[in-house]
């Protein structure tokens, strides 16, 4: 951490009134052999002579002062008082990431920090490079996104290696990963508990999602990235409420629509012309894909919450209208501000000093269920 600005300013102060003093000393010398012409005498004289000399002193120290002061004024305005921060995103075109990433940067700055974000376009590869950029100018912590969930070994080795103060948001690695090194932490959600809330809102519904009322639950999933965990329980743990229920599922596809929205479109399209009215509920795993899924729907004619369900994750300002407007049956909140604040709070732990023991790496901020009947209150 940077040293704090009073402390800047009196080591600064000092450097001054050393370096007046010694400027005063050679401006009036006399050679050591010379002798004076008069004797002087010691009387009231030399007396005034140190007071003002000693008045001169303190004015001289007084400035220094103040100009230190307005030295460090002007540093702290360029680098922040809090100290540099590097934050690097899986990519900035995701749109729950760029909620996220604008409510980190209001946090950070707020707090006097200077912040850098870096766009890790989808590339594991790019991101590394960012890291290790990062490291080298000598940041103070890291807060990373990661690409891929899987490169959460390589990532953990190189911080640890630099010994940088590091928080994982959003991809929650295994917590025999985040144990190699103690000033780690992620925080996110558990996103078993997103997934248990999609199957959760299928059960609300009036049929329990079995519309055509042949005994069992037809679905098509639309998953983010296989890789990610975030996909794979949202994935599982949907289907999951339903069976745990006594329901009977039917899964008719599941595709990888990696966050996008128009992917979510594509695979939607292309199910229900090859499945047609079977389809009776469509699980996506974030709210963008749930939109491209609702395009699809309204252009194959078919009408949510009375032919077919649709539920997401994110509770995303266009996903909040969806619902309020009764588009889709509802979405998983998936609180940005909450996580934002959370990860500052931890990095903030880990650079006054904190340390993480094993099993206890992870910080978990709640899920929301939102329906039509709530929905309002999120908005």
């Amino acid at each position: 951490m940077r040293l704090s600005k009073k402390v800047v300013a009196m080591a600064m102060a000092s450097m001054m009134v050393f370096s007046m003093t010694a400027c005063g000393n050679t401006a009036d010398s006399t050679p050591a052999n010379s002798e004076p012409e008069t004797e002087a005498p010691a009387t009231e004289e030399t007396d005034t002579a140190e007071a003002e000399t000693e008045t001169t002193d303190a004015a001289t120290e007084e400035a220094a002062t103040d100009a230190a002061e307005d030295a460090a004024d002007a540093a702290a305005a360029t680098t922040g008082e809090g100290g540099n921060i590097g934050v690097c995103i899986y990519k900035f075109d995701d749109a729950f990431m760029t909620t996220y990433r604008n409510a980190l940067q209001e946090i950070l700055e707020g707090k006097g920090y200077t912040v850098t974000f870096m766009d890790g376009k989808n590339d594991q590869a790019e991101q590394n490079n960012q890291i290790n950029n990062f490291i080298a100018q000598g940041v103070d912590a890291l807060i990373i996104n990661p690409v891929m969930t899987s490169a959460a070994d390589q990532i953990i080795a190189t911080v640890k290696d630099a010994g940088v103060p590091t928080v994982l948001i959003n991809r929650e690695p295994t917590a025999e990963q985040m144990a190699a090194y103690d000033k780690l932490v992620y925080v996110g959600c558990d996103a078993r508990q997103s997934g248990t809330m999609q199957g959760e809102l299928i059960l609300d519904t009036p049929n329990k999602g079995d519309i055509n009322g042949d005994g069992k639950v037809s679905y098509i999933m639309i998953q983010g990235d296989p890789e990610n965990i975030d996909a794979q329980y949202r994935t599982e743990f949907s289907v999951k409420a339903l069976t745990d229920a006594g329901m009977e599922v039917e899964e008719l596809d599941l595709q990888r629509g990696d966050w996008d929205r128009n992917k979510g479109q594509e695979i939607a399209q292309n199910d229900l012309a090859k499945f047609g009215e079977d389809i009776e509920v469509i699980f996506c795993n974030n709210d963008d894909m749930a939109i491209g899924a609702l395009q699809a729907i309204q252009a194959a004619g078919r009408t949510v919450n009375e032919d077919i369900y649709l539920v997401g994750v994110d509770a995303l300002d266009a996903a909040l209208n969806e619902v309020a407007s009764g588009n889709m049956t509802g979405t998983v909140l998936n609180d940005a501000q909450g996580q934002a604040e959370g990860a500052v709070a931890a990095m903030e732990e880990l650079l006054g000093g904190k340390t993480y023991a094993e099993g206890e790496q992870s910080i978990y901020v709640d899920y929301v269920k939102v329906t039509p009947d709530n929905v309002a209150d999120f908005q």
